[in-house]
C-alpha cells in the first residue's frame, strides 16, 4: 500500500513539474502568439508586409518606441509613471539639430552633451518625485508641457535640419550582412551561455531545474529565431543601426534588472513600498536613479528619432509616452508595480510596431490605428487585472 502511495506521489510530483514548466512564461508566449497571428493576418491581406524591406522599415520604426518602453518599465516597475518622456525626446533631439547645423557641433560631441542632458532632466523630476514627495504623475505631466514649450523656444518654432551624415548614420545606416551574421553567432553564443549557467547555477543551490529537453528546444528556437532574423534582414540592406542600439540597451538593463541589487530593489519597492522601506531599501535614492535612466534612455530615443528624420520637428515625439507605456502594457509590465520585463516590453512595442505597419500598408485612415491601438491597451490592461484576480483566488 504504501508503495502504492509512494508511487502515486513520485508522479504527480513529476506531473506538478511539468505543469509547472508549461505554465512559465505564459503572458509573453500569449504575446509572441499574437504577434504571429497579427503577422499572418497582414500578410494574407496583403504580402508586401512579409517581404524583407518591409519587416526591415518595422523593425526601424519600432527603434524609437523599444528604447523608451526600456526605462519606462523600470518606472513602472518601481509603481511610479512617466509622461514627459516624449516631450524629452523632442527637446533633446531639437537639442542635438541646434547643436549639429546651427553651431556646428561634430557627432560625437552632440552625442554626449545629449546624453548628459537626459540625465540632468531625469535627475531634476526623479527629486521631485523621490526626496519632495510630489506624486510622479504630476511632476512628468508638468515635464510634458515644460519640454515641449523649450523645444518651441529654443527652435523658434521651425524644423532644424539637415543634419551632418554621421549623425543621420545613427537612425539610417544599416549593419553589413557578413557583420550581422557574425553578430548573430555572437548573441546566439551568449544567449546558450546564460541559459546553461543559470541551469549550472540552479543546480549548484538545489533549486529545481527545467527538463533537458525542455532546455535543447529553447536552444534550438533561440538559434532559429535569431539566426533566421539576420538572414532575413540581410536579403535587403542588413540590420538597422537603431534596431543593434535596441538589442544592446535590453540586454544591459535586462542584466541591471534581474542580476543586480539595484533591480532586485525596484521590483521589491514596486511589489511593497512599506516592506522594502522596513528591508532597509534606500527607497528615495533608487526611486532617483530609475528617473535618471529613464530620461536618459528618452535622450538617446531623441537622438535615433532625429538622425532617423533628418531633421528636429515641432512634432517630434507627441504621444510617444503613451506608446510606450502601452507597449510596457501589453508586454506584462503591471502598472501597480512590482511586475514586468524588458523582453515583454519589446514584444509590446513589436506589436504596435506591427499594427502601426500592417494597417498603413492596407492604407487604412489613421484613426483605425488609435482605435486599434486604444482597444488593445484596454484588453492588456484588463488581463493583467484578471490575472491578478485569480491569483489572489487560489
Amino acid at each position: 500500500m504504501s508503495l502504492h502511495v509512494e508511487t502515486g506521489e513520485r508522479i504527480g510530483t513529476a506531473e506538478n513539474r511539468r505543469l509547472q514548466w508549461f505554465k512559465m512564461d505564459v503572458r509573453a508566449y500569449t504575446m509572441i502568439g499574437a504577434l504571429l497571428v497579427i503577422w499572418i493576418l497582414f500578410t494574407l491581406l496583403n504580402d508586401n508586409f512579409i517581404t524583407a524591406r518591409n519587416l526591415s522599415n518595422l523593425f526601424l520604426q519600432m527603434s524609437v518606441t523599444s528604447i523608451l518602453a526600456t526605462g519606462m518599465v523600470l518606472v513602472i516597475v518601481s509603481g511610479n509613471i512617466d509622461l514627459s518622456v516624449g516631450s524629452i525626446v523632442g527637446f533633446t533631439g531639437g537639442v542635438a539639430a541646434i547643436l549639429n547645423v546651427w553651431y556646428g557641433w561634430n557627432t560625437l560631441p552632440v552625442l554626449l552633451a545629449v546624453v548628459a542632458l537626459g540625465a540632468a532632466i531625469g535627475l531634476f523630476q526623479g527629486w521631485w518625485v523621490a526626496f519632495r514627495g510630489v506624486p510622479a504623475f504630476i511632476v512628468t505631466l508638468g515635464g510634458m508641457l515644460v519640454f515641449r514649450g523649450m523645444l518651441l523656444g529654443i527652435s523658434g518654432s521651425q524644423t532644424v535640419s539637415p543634419l551632418s551624415p554621421g549623425f543621420k548614420a545613427i537612425g539610417t545606416a544599416y549593419v553589413m550582412p557578413g557583420v550581422g551574421l557574425a553578430l548573430g553567432f555572437i548573441a546566439l553564443a551568449v544567449v546558450v551561455f546564460a541559459m546553461l549557467r543559470r541551469r549550472s547555477s540552479r543546480q549548484k543551490y538545489g533549486f529545481e531545474v527545467e527538463p533537458v529537453p525542455v532546455n535543447v528546444a529553447k536552444m534550438l528556437f533561440y538559434a532559429l529565431l535569431i539566426l533566421g532574423f539576420v538572414l532575413l534582414m540581410n536579403r535587403y540592406q542588413g540590420i538597422p543601426v537603431p534596431f543593434v542600439l535596441v538589442i544592446c540597451l535590453a540586454i544591459v538593463f535586462t542584466l541591471i534588472t534581474k542580476n543586480t541589487v539595484f533591480g532586485r530593489h525596484v521590483y521589491a519597492i514596486g511589489g511593497n513600498k512599506e516592506a522594502a522601506r522596513l528591508s532597509g531599501i534606500n527607497i528615495k535614492r533608487r526611486v532617483l536613479l530609475v528617473f535618471v535612466l529613464c530620461n536618459t534612455l528618452a535622450a538617446v530615443s531623441g537622438l535615433v528619432l532625429t538622425a532617423r528624420l533628418n531633421a528636429a520637428t515641432m512634432n517630434a515625439g507627441t504621444m510617444y509616452e503613451l506608446d510606450a507605456i502601452a507597449a510596457c502594457v501589453i508586454g506584462g509590465t503591471s502598472l501597480v508595480g512590482g511586475t514586468g520585463t524588458i523582453v515583454g516590453a519589446l514584444i509590446g512595442a513589436l506589436v504596435m510596431a506591427s499594427l502601426d505597419n500592417g494597417m498603413s500598408i492596407m492604407n487604412l485612415d489613421s484613426y483605425w490605428q488609435f482605435i486599434v491601438k486604444g482597444g488593445i491597451l484596454v484588453l492588456a490592461v484588463w488581463v493583467d487585472y484578471y490575472s491578478r484576480q485569480r491569483k489572489k483566488t487560489e
